[in-house]
């Protein structure tokens, strides 16, 4: 089971790179740049999930408050990148939640890594 989370693990570090290079896309004047942060966004909410089922079926013990905080962020995530992925289809860019998504991955990675449970 270990190499399957890993791989997994992997995959969700992937969904990061992907709404961060999306991201620097957008910033950078590309006009397609939203499909990619749209897509990473929606492979880290996944990847998160099954991870969580994943982890779940080891029986490793998990921070419920941890996992549901990191779940809300995510969801603002894919949210901010929806919607602007739709605004740029339709010629109105929206560069701040462009930037807000991005921020919001950020912000899940520091609460994966700098939220330690009680030992």
């Amino acid at each position: 089971m270990e190499p399957v989370i890993g791989i997994f693990v992997v995959l969700h570090f992937l969904g990061l790179a992907t709404i961060l290079g999306g991201w620097l896309s957008v910033r950078l004047g590309a006009s397609r740049g939203t499909t990619a942060l749209v897509w990473g966004a929606r492979a880290q909410l996944l990847i998160g999930i099954v991870l969580v089922g994943l982890l779940e079926i080891a029986h490793e013990d998990l921070n419920m408050a941890k996992i549901g905080v990191k779940l809300v962020v995510a969801l603002a995530a894919v949210v901010c990148a929806e919607i602007a992925n739709t605004r740029q289809r339709k010629a109105t860019p929206a560069p701040r939640l462009v930037d807000l998504a991005a921020i919001l991955a950020v912000i899940n990675v520091m609460v994966a890594v700098l939220w330690q449970t009680g030992s």
